[in-house]
């Protein structure tokens, strides 16, 4: 169903990523919204490291809610304040995922919703029927 690769035409990914994701056949298809760093019962992680895990987290909640597992992504995109965040948000997603390597973008903006926001992670799954 989902096929991730590298081909050997392109530059190989700066961390664990794929650079295409190939989706064949009917699919169910899951879009997770941007997720930051609120826990289930509204508090808020503090510090660069704690609002990651928690948006890690709650991208991984959404797909499990979703009855997907982590080899389902597809697609997933980084939002970054700080370009001084990127080699430990890269851990963090290496962490979260546990092997998965499904296509990704990370950028640096200026600003997300919120002032105090850090990170904010949407993804994009999708299972065969």
């Amino acid at each position: 169903m989902v096929q991730l690769f590298n081909p050997e035409t392109v530059a190989k990914p700066f961390s664990r990523y794929s650079q295409g994701a190939l989706v064949d056949g009917p699919v169910r298809w899951l879009h997770i919204s941007g997720q930051v760093r609120a826990r289930p019962d509204g508090q808020i992680e503090q510090g660069f490291e704690g609002q990651t895990r928690r948006a890690w987290a709650n991208v991984i909640a959404v797909l499990e809610a979703g009855g997907m597992m982590r080899a389902d992504l597809v697609k997933v995109n980084v939002f970054l304040t700080r370009a001084g965040d990127v080699i430990a948000s890269h851990a963090a997603r290496d962490e979260a995922l546990k092997g998965a390597a499904p296509a990704s973008t990370l950028l640096v903006v200026a600003a997300l919703a919120h002032p105090d926001l850090l990170i904010e992670v949407e993804a994009l799954a999708a299972r065969r029927i």
